[in-house]
């Protein structure tokens, strides 16, 4: 089996303060936010793993088909020896595209990046047995502050997938995408996963749906921040809000506070109040459309050369190419 190569840009301790920080801000801000990120401790992370199973919840199965018919393609046309993966969890996801890329005859290293070190670990060592001799490299980090880091050898291809880039608003996304561009040479790849447009009763269903998962995994912050931060939120106290801003085109998950109530967060100095029916963003999810994803790359320094949708054309997925600077 391959030796895996184990680099740490993000300790526990980093973590534990980035929470901090995210927490002050958030629940002193009006109106009151969290980052979706926090959503992922080890049962959030089960959670999730449910939604994408789920009969509402069309993304992952939409994506993965987009990937099961194009991923050849993707290989020949980009003959990237280095397949960069970001927020790889578990690796599933990208499967498809190493199985290519070795059929292809080029694939000479993999490198996943994941806050979280455990599962990190076991991803990298599943990937060093089922792809050796290919040279496994995994990053403990932060996809939004340790691009610049990455390992990896020309040429490579970076995959964004599952419609994450939907969870940054529109200043975040044009940071994010330019510091791809930057660690990028010139005629490098990036391999995109966006969300489309779509009715809202679509979307709203995939973010709400009938079994509650949804709801549990947006509450499960609350849990968080009541295990790591010795915060008392009452957890069945907030509902969960899945809204669609039609201006923004993107959904909202929010949680509704169903009473006035005072939550102490002592490890960061603070009480909150809450008043009854207060609504408190856990995660926006952007939704896409062709032309602006071609303009969000442009802006970065991309130029868009491929762009594939599933059959039904609810989600889409762009090739493109670091261009001349």
């Amino acid at each position: 089996m391959s030796e895996v190569d184990l680099t740490v840009h993000l300790t526990p301790d980093d973590i534990v303060r980035g929470l901090r920080s995210d927490v002050r801000t958030g629940l002193t801000a009006t109106p009151k936010s969290l980052p979706p990120k926090w959503f992922y401790d080890a049962r959030g992370s089960e959670l999730f793993e449910r939604i994408t199973r789920l009969p509402e919840y069309y993304p992952t199965r939409a994506e993965r088909e987009i990937l099961a018919t194009r991923s050849p393609e993707i290989a020949s046309l980009t003959d990237a020896t280095t397949l960069v993966e970001l927020g790889s969890g578990s690796s599933e996801k990208t499967t498809l595209l190493l199985d290519a890329l070795r059929q292809h005859g080029s694939l000479r290293e993999i490198v996943a990046l994941d806050v979280s070190e455990s599962a990190l670990r076991d991803a990298a060592s599943a990937l060093a047995s089922a792809y050796d001799p290919v040279s496994v490299h995994g990053v403990v980090g932060d996809f939004t502050q340790h691009l610049a880091l990455l390992p990896g050898s020309p040429v490579r291809l970076v995959a964004f997938l599952g419609g994450t880039i939907g969870n940054l608003v529109p200043a975040e996304r044009a940071k994010f995408l330019s510091a791809i561009r930057d660690v990028l040479d010139d005629g490098e790849w990036l391999l995109l996963g966006t969300d489309l447009v779509k009715d809202p009763e679509t979307v709203v269903r995939a973010y709400d749906d009938a079994a509650g998962v949804t709801a549990e995994f947006n509450r499960n912050v609350l849990h968080v921040l009541n295990r790591e931060l010795a915060a008392d939120f009452d957890v069945d106290a907030f509902e969960h809000v899945a809204l669609w801003d039609e201006k923004e085109e993107w959904i909202e998950m929010r949680l509704r506070a169903t009473r006035a109530m005072e939550v102490h967060v002592p490890v960061v100095g603070l009480t909150v109040s809450f008043v009854e029916g207060e609504e408190m963003r856990t995660e926006v999810s952007a939704k896409f459309r062709e032309d602006e994803v071609a303009a969000e790359l442009a802006d970065a320094g991309f130029t868009l050369k491929h762009w594939w949708t599933d059959e039904e054309k609810r989600f889409g997925v762009s090739l493109s190419q670091a261009g001349a600077r």
